[in-house]
């Protein structure tokens, strides 16, 4: 199943976070200081978009990584829907 969202967009997860190899612990404050709810991320991620909208370049390898997953379950899906 890709991690994009219904409109397209890429959907970031903590997996995406350890994978841009940032320190967890770190990224809690980040998380508190812009408002948004670590919890809730954890649960169930966030659009790329609403992690881009914080304006800090911090979030661009994570949303890479997120985006190189996502294309990696595409092709994936697309291997199985051909057998």
């Amino acid at each position: 199943m890709s991690d994009e969202t219904p409109t397209g967009t890429t959907h970031v997860t903590v997996q995406d976070i350890r994978a841009a190899r940032y320190c967890l612990p770190g990224v809690r404050p980040w998380f508190r200081r812009h408002g948004l709810d670590w919890q809730a991320f954890l649960d169930h991620g966030l659009p790329a978009e609403t992690l881009r909208a914080t304006g800090d370049a911090l979030v661009e390898p994570v949303i890479a990584k997120a985006e190189e997953r996502a294309q990696a379950d595409r092709e994936t899906e697309a291997l199985h829907e051909r057998r």
